[in-house]
């Protein structure tokens, strides 16, 4: 610590993005900081009015690093990435695998509009995106309502339309299509019309709409009432198409808009993406709470994630809390009355929602492990609820490396952090038994001395023999009794209790004996991984010592640094010598 306490003080003063570091050197926290120096001092200096989850954090610091960054909203970019590319356990991560429909105005002559994915800025002009593909191809299907657009995949280079080389298709006959590939529609009559596609994918309606209007007047003044009448109905589509997709005043346009509510450990952000008074993008996300964040920063990470997904060109943020962090050239503003208000009540509302639909989910998920946990308690025939489940089981090969693991079910669901692994001490060769008794022991007599509640339920991963020597343990420790305890035998998953002869049979289909049974897997699992683990490092520690003039005390060097012997062939021979001197660097390479 007083290590981590000289490094803060030599941190800049600067804004700029800061790192924290664990003992495996693996990236647990990223964050940003007006001055990088005064916020990761904050972290050492406060001892009172700090949450768990953030001391947890800063026990587990053993390494800083930082980066310098011209401003404060350089570096949010800078974090978001650093988060993006790392995925660090103390961090928010807005996850969200979607990839959204764009329109594409493809660069060719006689350009096609087609919808896509894939966004890639060389292959053409692109639109969106879109919150859903209805909204996308109602927009695609009001354009070639509108205009005349090829929707064939012909090459159509001016030599090719010269040599006739394509014949028109039925859609130029039902009208769809003016037939450029045989040259019946000029070029700049062709590209007129794309001008016009483009603002209204731009969502520049009025704009369109007063060409329309335009050109129906001039059919009329020049007595072609069938062309006047074609552009009356042109405009029709269009102001149907308007109405349905307009919310406030027309007049507000290029605004993005930002809402956030939230929960003790969560919080939704809705944003809109305004133009001409129409919604054209719509997306409400959940964010999961990891260091007790206020709304603020939380509403500024996604402000930024989700305009850059979206490529949203709008210099205007409206939102109901202040955005702390912005671009340059970007107001953020919070509306009190009128229509922008009415669209930060519209944003709030679809936050809202998905707030209340999270929650019913898993208001219903806890119900139905209740129920799974009732089931098991009448299965069993238990005296209380089982609510917290530990689950014992034995790993080793041939008798070497013998190992345990513990797992814990809390409501059903794994509690990952209050799993553990034992290396057996006291216990020589493969004994199963005497390994089971070492560390239901072990853990229990920790429990007792750390005053910590028992279990409601005691699980050991064998039969009779596991489980009698689980109980001797139990008995040594004076809380035999106190706990119901019981093994699970894999080939039948018979349930054994101690001093009955006769196993229990749980119906196969019962919710709580699968319970059961992924409990015991999960026990399995944990302890056969450590197992691996700990028979791997012992083999890669054999196989360093085997090399002359390498002892234990370089080879516990070499494997802290490195992690692994592969990495050691891997790295530089300069790097290595670093740690062991040139000689022995040179020893370890050949």
């Amino acid at each position: 610590m007083d290590s981590l306490k000289e490094a803060v003080s030599l941190l800049p003063e600067s804004p700029g993005v800061y790192r924290f570091y664990d003992a495996d050197d693996i990236l647990i926290y990223v964050g940003k900081a007006k001055s990088i120096k005064k916020r990761v001092s904050s972290y050492f200096s406060k001892s009172t009015g700090v949450n768990r989850k953030t001391l947890k954090l800063v026990s587990e610091i053993r390494r800083i690093d930082y980066t310098v960054s011209n401003t404060e909203f350089d570096a949010l970019l800078l974090e978001n990435n650093f988060i993006k590319q790392n995925q660090p356990k103390y961090n928010i991560l807005l996850k969200d695998d979607k990839t959204f429909p764009y329109i594409c105005i493809l660069k060719e002559r006689f350009p096609r509009i087609i919808y896509t994915r894939k966004y890639i800025p060389q292959q053409g002009e692109y639109f969106g995106p879109y919150s859903s593909v209805v909204a996308m191809k109602n927009v695609l299907e009001l354009v070639r309502k509108l205009y005349t657009i090829r929707t064939c995949n012909l090459l159509l280079s001016a030599a090719n339309v010269e040599q006739k080389k394509f014949k028109v298709c039925l859609e130029y006959h039902i009208g769809n299509c003016k037939g450029p590939c045989e040259g019946f529609q000029a070029e700049q009559s062709y590209s007129d019309e794309i001008e016009q596609a483009r603002n209204i994918l731009k969502g520049n309606i009025s704009i369109v709409y007063q060409y329309f209007t335009d050109a129906m007047k001039s059919a009329a003044a020049a007595m072609e009432f069938e062309r006047a009448q074609a552009f009356k109905e042109r405009l029709d589509t269009l102001e149907r198409f308007q109405i349905k997709s307009l919310v406030v005043n027309r007049d507000l346009t290029d605004i993005d808009v930002f809402t956030i509510t939230s929960v003790e450990s969560y919080a939704y952000v809705n944003y809109l993406q305004i133009k001409e008074g129409s919604i054209i993008f719509s997306k409400t996300v959940e964010l999961k709470k990891k260091l007790d964040e206020p709304d603020e920063e939380l509403l500024s990470i996604a402000a930024v994630e989700l305009r850059e997904q979206t490529h949203s060109p709008n210099r205007t943020i409206l939102s109901n809390i202040p955005i702390i962090v912005l671009e340059d050239g970007v107001e953020n503003v919070i509306p009190k009355i009128g229509d922008k208000k009415k669209l930060i009540a519209l944003s709030l509302k679809n936050a809202l929602e998905l707030r209340k639909e999270k929650e019913i989910l898993r208001e219903g998920k806890k119900s139905k492990q209740k129920e799974v946990l009732i089931t098991l308690q009448n299965d069993m025939k238990l005296p209380t609820l089982p609510s917290v489940i530990e689950c014992f089981d034995n790993s080793n090969f041939q008798g070497t490396t013998p190992v345990a693991s513990m797992v814990r079910f809390v409501d059903g669901k794994a509690d990952k952090k209050g799993y553990r692994h034992f290396n057996i001490k006291t216990v020589e060769g493969p004994n199963d038994f005497a390994s089971m008794k070492e560390i239901v022991g072990r853990r229990y007599k920790r429990l007792m001395e750390e005053s910590t509640k028992l279990p409601d339920l005691i699980l050991v991963d064998g039969g009779k023999g596991q489980l009698s020597s689980a109980c001797e343990a139990l008995k040594k420790l004076g809380v035999y009794g106190q706990v119901p305890i019981a093994g699970i035998a894999k080939k039948l998953e018979e349930i054994y209790y101690p001093e009955d002869p006769l196993p229990l049979h749980i119906n196969k289909k019962s919710q709580g004996l699968l319970l059961l049974q992924q409990i015991r897997d999960e026990a399995h699992r944990f302890a056969i991984t450590f197992h691996r683990q700990k028979r791997s490092k012992t083999q890669l520690i054999s196989e360093l010592e085997g090399l002359e003039g390498i002892g234990k005390k370089t080879t516990e060097k070499l494997l802290q640094h490195f992690k692994s012997v592969k990495k050691i062939k891997e790295a530089p021979i300069e790097e290595i010598a670093k740690i062991t001197g040139m000689k022995k660097a040179e020893l370890i390479k050949r």
